[in-house]
């Protein structure tokens, strides 16, 4: 199940997500550049990765199989949404009258008459899909997890919108760094792991979790022989007795705050330098799977918190 979870929720990555009124689309077509030229018949064509796509101009009743965070990041509630994202407790209250649907049972996407379709191009049934309602498809990882926003953003026609939350993130998660590098070296390692029971997962640099924010927005360093360990798949699965040889001077901990597992808290957890030091941060892994504004915000505070006013 963890396996699944991690590769399923980087299409970050990665990764990486109100059903909105009419008048509300209609003003954002009007305020922001058009990704397509709507045509008389209120459609835009969408050029996607495999080809253009006639949508909604003003998509209403969207169903997201992927990228569910990034849509509701832009103020717009889905009809109908993939399980890891009704499970998220960080869009709990937006999701309450949402259906949770999955792309291997095409009726029940179908039941909700959506007008368009988000999807994963790795899915069953696209071509079911695509007969309901119009269809565009991501590849996870083609895109990196600030442009995946605005490409969302073009397809719900709030790409302005989209690429300021980016431009505005990037500075502010820069700015971080440069704190955290100030107080503790410019040399200092971070390790992002992932614990469920008696498993153990090193992440790489664009897993979800807050790597990209680590990695690449705060541009702290990763300990070398996680670089290696990572550079096949993004992420290393390890034992208890080999944990802290991948463990940097920061570890960053994505677990269930609401269950026990067996790692944290053992006698080689305990033993390990960053753990004696109180460089530990621990975070909600349901709430740290993708990369999208609203999660990536959350991580942000949280490592602020961590770094510059929790630690010694």
């Amino acid at each position: 199940m963890l396996l699944f979870v991690l590769v399923l929720s980087a299409c970050g990555n990665a990764q990486t997500e109100q059903v909105a009124t009419t008048e509300t689309n209609t003003e954002a077509a009007t305020s922001e550049p058009a990704a397509a030229e709507e045509t008389a018949s209120g459609t835009v064509t969408y050029e996607s990765e495999t080809g253009p796509v006639e949508i909604p101009a003003n998509p209403t009743r969207i169903v997201a199989l992927t990228n569910a965070p990034n849509v509701l990041s832009l103020d717009v509630t889905p009809i109908g949404v993939d399980q890891w994202t009704g499970e998220n407790p960080l869009f709990t209250d937006k999701l309450k009258d949402v259906a949770v649907v999955s792309e291997e049972q095409p009726e029940t996407v179908a039941a909700l008459a959506p007008d368009l379709i988000i999807a994963g191009s790795h899915m069953k049934n696209l071509d079911q899909l695509s007969k309901i309602a119009p269809t565009v498809a991501y590849t996870w990882g083609k895109l990196n997890y600030l442009d995946q926003q605005v490409e969302i953003g073009k397809l719900l026609g709030k790409e302005a919108e989209a690429q300021a939350w980016a431009d505005d993130f990037t500075k502010r998660a820069a700015d971080a760094g440069e704190k955290i590098k100030a107080k503790y070296g410019d040399d200092v390692t971070v390790s992002v792991i992932e614990i469920d029971g008696k498993s153990a997962f090193v992440m790489g640099d664009s897993w979800a979790r807050g790597t990209e924010i680590v990695y690449q927005a705060m541009g702290l360093s990763m300990p070398e022989k996680v670089k290696e360990a990572v550079s096949t798949d993004g992420y290393y699965s390890l034992s208890l007795e080999v944990l802290p040889e991948y463990l940097g001077d920061f570890v960053l901990v994505s677990h269930r705050l609401d269950a026990s597992n067996e790692i944290i808290g053992s006698e080689v957890w305990n033993q390990i330098p960053a753990v004696k030091e109180g460089h530990v941060i621990e975070f909600e892994s349901r709430a740290s799977s993708y990369s999208d504004p609203t999660t990536l915000e959350n991580l942000l505070g949280i490592f602020e918190k961590g770094f510059l006013e929790d630690s010694n």
